[in-house]
């Protein structure tokens, strides 16, 4: 994978309008997002584990989206990439 680096990812920072809606239910005003390998695996085992998802899985053309709240009520976005 050295030889591709874009392959390994990168680090992204989007700013959204203020009064954007995105974040909800969250009332923090950012949103941390976490490449996944396989998503409904991983929203399966955190619904066991008495995390709370937000939402329905969304498939889009950039790959698949789940949204889960962590502890202090932050949104997380977890991306599994096409």
């Amino acid at each position: 994978q050295l030889q591709e680096p874009e392959a390994l990812g990168y680090t992204v920072w989007s700013p959204f309008e203020e009064r954007s809606k995105y974040f909800d239910p969250s009332t923090k005003p950012f949103m941390i997002n976490f490449r996944v390998h396989d998503l409904e695996a991983l929203l399966t085992e955190l619904r066991t584990q008495g995390v709370t998802v937000v939402g329905e899985i969304q498939d889009e053309e950039n790959g698949r989206f789940g949204w889960i709240l962590d502890p202090g009520g932050h949104k997380i976005e977890l991306w599994q990439p096409s």
